[in-house]
């Protein structure tokens, strides 16, 4: 009798745990999901947190495929259910979801659900979430459902923690945010007092130099070799100012985390799901890590902005000695030549620089109703 508790305990402990390791509020998120799955013998297991639109701003799964996710279409509504656990704050427990009178139907590749366990994540008096299991695996009682009040009382204890959890991952990321705000700002400053001084010291040379031409060719000589040297001289601060805007996580975390942050904070903002994958990548020089960056931003700012995508994929993988990134949605897609013949390029030109200048190849593949894929190779370094 005594061995049950104490494997029980131990089993909540690796899920708190496990919750309390990660920073970012996606990694934070699967945690919970994953450990209330596990921990209560669930097929399905999912979390959604609201957004002030009648949808949700994240919404995370276990159990279901990236195939039958991709399958199941866009993100719930808060309708339902799941409208009930977070407009009335209760447990919700039923032995089959689909008899229930606010069951209001799902997609039709999603997967069959019959018991049911949810309940709402709270910050105070604030609902930041919704907890939910389907599917309990164990033997069900006749009419009745598989979830007890014990796996009840243990989700209420996770749901508890997740909270905190997740609005510690939240002031995190918050406190993250305003910290590169704060230096991008510095940055603009520094770069507007050094560059924009020297341009109007080029300027008032170049024009003392244009007045000296026919008076005092001698003078107007060194006046413009003043010039060349503030030319030179501006060119170096406006480097400089490039070299250190580079992602400060670049360096910090390397490109697979910087990518994969950035990829999870553009999930929350937009209503496309954005996915990101990466297989066997180990750090490459910084110039190709820092041209995949830019090119997968680009790709990613045109497929969010101007395709009308439901799902971005991006994928990160190793080939050879390089690697190569691929970012593919399932937007309305366009015909490259005739972009390009109406001066249109949705950033492809740049994408294509950032890609040479680093020794690699870059590849677009889109047809209007087709999607695009942007694929960049890099050779190792």
């Amino acid at each position: 009798m005594s061995q049950g508790p104490r494997t029980g305990l131990a089993a909540v402990s690796a899920a708190l745990l496990a919750m309390s390791r990660h920073l970012e509020v996606r990694d934070v998120l699967k945690t919970i999901v994953a450990s209330a799955r596990e921990l209560l013998d669930a097929e399905y297991a999912a979390l959604g947190v609201p957004d002030d639109h009648g949808g949700f701003a994240q919404f995370v799964v276990d159990g279901v495929s990236d195939e039958q996710w991709k399958a199941i279409g866009p993100l719930p509504r808060q309708h339902g259910i799941l409208a009930a656990m977070l407009r009335e704050a209760k447990t919700e427990r039923l032995a089959d979801v689909r008899k229930d009178p606010r069951f209001e139907g799902w997609p039709s590749a999603h997967p069959d659900m019959s018991d049911f366990l949810g309940l709402p994540i709270k910050d105070g008096d604030e609902t930041i979430g919704a907890l939910f299991l389907a599917n309990k695996k164990c033997p069900k009682p006749q009419g009745g459902c598989g979830f007890t009040q014990e796996d009840e009382e243990l989700l209420q204890i996770l749901a508890q923690h997740a909270a905190i959890a997740l609005t510690n991952a939240r002031l995190y990321e918050r406190s993250r945010e305003l910290t590169i705000a704060e230096e991008r700002s510095r940055l603009a400053h520094e770069l507007h007092d050094a560059v924009s001084q020297k341009l109007f010291s080029l300027r008032l040379t170049a024009q003392a130099a244009a007045k000296l031409v026919d008076r005092d060719p001698a003078r107007a000589k060194d006046e413009l070799q003043h010039v060349v040297a503030l030319a030179a001289e501006a060119t170096d601060e406006l480097r400089a100012a490039v070299v250190e805007l580079r992602p400060a996580a670049l360096d910090e975390d390397g490109l697979v985390a910087t990518l994969r942050t950035q990829i999870q904070v553009l999930d929350r903002a937009h209503g496309a799901r954005v996915t990101f994958c990466c297989d066997g990548i180990r750090a490459l020089p910084a110039a190709q890590e820092e041209a995949m960056l830019r090119v997968a931003q680009e790709a990613l700012h045109n497929a969010l902005r101007h395709s009308g995508a439901q799902c971005v994929d991006v994928t990160l993988d190793k080939r050879g000695a390089g690697a190569v990134l691929r970012v593919s949605d399932d937007g309305k897609g366009f015909e490259p030549k005739s972009i390009r013949r109406a001066g249109r390029h949705l950033g492809l030109v740049s994408m294509h620089d950032r890609t040479s200048g680093v020794g690699g190849r870059l590849a677009v593949e889109s047809e209007p109703g087709k999607g695009t894929t942007i694929e960049m190779e890099v050779p190792g370094g």
